[in-house]
């Protein structure tokens, strides 16, 4: 969406494919019976000044700036996050404070060295014993596979410039700038966000690319990219049983690369298909449960670290926007899992998983089980990437392979298998428009630098 209103405001002829009844992906917001939900919590925060005006240039005053609230909810307490001193010590005890700053300081002296995975990259920064109690049953729980598999790449990515160290200035000093970096990302306290969720921000996109001659054709499923060797030459679909094709100058692709190697007619060499299949991806439901209750606590969102249940995270909706519940007597809560398509959360009726869903809330002790009135079940596969050891090596070999299309562009988190937060993905995007302009840009080099990504 963001490439077409690129091209659509330079009146260049644009055609958008999208399988699903509604844009935004996993960015949409699904409405039921009135209330307003995310497919996971979606914060708007860019350092990319393009971005940020074109967020304030599409919604004005409807992208609200708001606070943020979240804690980490762990063996039966919760932490405030950013960390607190009597709340970290007193939930954590004045033994146990002392053996995770004992730990720190023995990973400073002997670090773990090379450092090939998120294990070892968070242990060399908080030391192991708080890498054990905080980091690693939640990134199992999340991602389904070991921590020391996942690679190190990823953990810089996403929580670059927070160690413990600058955890408890933090903690003590508030929010600080350290030899004339700015705040880290992963503590700021300000974002914005849509008055009704971040699917009216795509569909501000879609109704700007209609006004300005667009198409957006929804329900359209993309089952074939036929090709010359260097060049898409047609894109086949099918809508309500009926197939079209598409004679395109241009073809800007955010399906998984997993789909797109597959979608590809000849067939890509051997190789280049294995590769494909070796991607892995972790899938993702939530459940939203309607409540009768005004409030239930402050927080935007609350992470789940406690292995004595399944839900990973709880999305408060009302406090990311009020306008997001139509009844301000009632509360919206989105419990969300991280799963695997197929496997028993997966497959799961809706009923089983409101059920679940209900009981587990309780036994966080964040409502009682007879005041939850309603929910709705939706699931998301391929929600994230996920970058195991083999991934960089992986992409490199597809990546050497799409290059040879003179007219396709790749872009996105699962278009470049890439863990990209929505800003640099929408970056990709322009970029990508910008190319068919004539520009010449990198797509792939979007987001490798580590500090740029996490800061804010």
């Amino acid at each position: 969406l963001a490439a077409a209103y690129e091209l659509a405001l330079r009146e260049v002829p644009v055609v958008v494919l999208e399988q699903d009844s509604l844009v935004g992906g996993l960015a949409r917001t699904v409405e039921y019976r009135g209330f307003r939900f995310d497919i996971g919590g979606h914060r708007f925060f860019t350092k990319i000044p393009s971005i940020q005006k074109l967020w304030l240039s599409l919604l004005g005053p409807d992208l609200l700036t708001r606070p943020r609230l979240s804690r980490i909810f762990y063996r039966g307490r919760f932490f405030d996050y950013p960390l607190k001193p009597l709340n970290a010590v007193r939930n954590l005890g004045a033994g146990e404070s002392l053996l995770i700053l004992g730990s720190y300081l023995l990973s400073k002296c002997f670090p773990i060295t090379p450092e090939s995975s998120f294990a070892d990259w968070v242990s060399n920064r908080f030391g192991k014993r708080l890498y054990r109690t905080f980091f690693e049953s939640y990134t199992e729980k999340v991602w389904g596979i070991p921590c020391h598999t996942i690679s190190a790449r990823w953990a810089a990515q996403r929580i670059q410039g927070l160690s413990l160290r600058t955890a408890l200035v933090n903690m003590f000093f508030g929010n600080f700038q350290q030899r004339g970096k700015q705040t880290i990302k992963t503590l700021i306290e300000e974002f914005f966000y849509p008055r009704l969720g971040p699917g009216m921000m795509w569909e501000a996109f879609q109704q700007s690319v209609i006004a300005r001659g667009g198409r957006i054709e929804l329900e359209s499923k993309v089952t074939g990219l036929i090709h010359d060797g260097e060049r898409i030459t047609s894109v086949q679909t099918v809508k309500n049983g009926l197939s079209s094709s598409w004679q395109p100058a241009q073809v800007i692709s955010s399906m998984p690369l997993l789909n797109l190697i597959h979608t590809l007619s000849p067939p890509p060499p051997e190789t280049v298909i294995a590769a494909a299949d070796s991607l892995r991806y972790r899938d993702f439901l939530t459940v939203a449960l309607i409540i009768d209750a005004a409030e239930l606590f402050p927080d935007n969102w609350i992470y789940v670290h406690d292995d004595s249940v399944r839900v990973g995270r709880i999305q408060n909706y009302k406090n990311w926007s009020p306008a997001m519940v139509p009844d301000q007597a009632k509360t919206c809560l989105g419990m969300e899992y991280f799963c695997t398509e197929g496997d028993r959360l997966w497959t799961m009726s809706d009923q089983d998983l409101v059920l679940l869903a209900t009981h587990e809330l309780a036994t966080i002790g964040l409502t009682q089980a007879e005041l939850v009135k309603d929910g709705i079940v939706v699931r998301m596969p391929k929600a994230y990437p996920v970058y195991d050891e083999a991934c960089p090596e992986t992409v490199a070999v597809i990546q050497k392979y799409l290059n040879r299309f003179v007219n396709l562009k790749v872009i996105g988190r699962n278009g470049m298998h890439k863990y990209n937060n929505m800003d640099h993905s929408m970056l990709t995007g322009h970029l990508a428009a910008r190319m068919v302009l004539g520009e010449e840009h990198d797509l792939w080099a979007v987001n490798t630098d580590d500090e740029y990504h996490e800061e804010g």
